[in-house]
């Protein structure tokens, strides 16, 4: 299970819809204590994640720009 929440604020080019739900995710997986999600748990989670992706969306838009960008990339953008 993920130990840091992925710093999306800041982002260029800026946070992707799949960056945003994989953050998302781990959010609620975290918050769940869920180490991996099957079928008991998978309609909250997929709700869940929904609305954390939203909320998040909601706050990137509202927050003003950062000066200096977050000094780890998102596991989405890191090479394989």
């Amino acid at each position: 299970m993920c130990r840091n929440i992925t710093m999306l604020r800041g982002l260029q080019p800026p946070a992707t819809d799949d960056e945003i739900r994989a953050a998302a995710l781990q959010y609620v997986r975290k918050v769940g204590a869920l180490s991996a999600v099957g079928p008991p748990t998978q309609d909250a989670v997929d709700r869940a994640v929904e609305a954390v992706a939203a909320a998040t969306v909601a706050l990137l838009a509202e927050l003003p720009a950062r000066r200096v960008p977050p000094t780890t990339l998102p596991p989405l953008r890191r090479r394989a």
